[in-house]
């Protein structure tokens, strides 16, 4: 599942990769993965670097979302939390 609101992209292609496929990349990677992923521009002007942000951060999200944490024992969940 994707939720992705990039605004309107200046630049038709970036690096040889034209700018509608950003969104078309990570419905497929959500889609396959599978995931719930949700991307947001808050602000940003120059095509290049919204694409390069958008790419690190979910990057990072995954590292953190994918790392396991020493601290916790046992299985990692929610169950019986919420």
């Amino acid at each position: 599942y994707l939720v992705c609101s990039l605004g309107t992209l200046r630049r038709e292609v970036v690096g040889g990769m034209p700018t509608e496929m950003v969104e078309h990349f990570f419905r497929s990677f959500s889609t396959h993965f599978p995931m719930n992923l949700h991307i947001d521009l808050l602000r940003g002007e120059d095509t290049h670097h919204i694409i390069e942000a958008v790419f690190k951060a979910v990057t990072r999200a995954l590292r953190t979302a994918l790392t396991t944490d020493v601290r916790e024992a046992g299985v990692p969940s929610t169950k019986g939390v919420l």
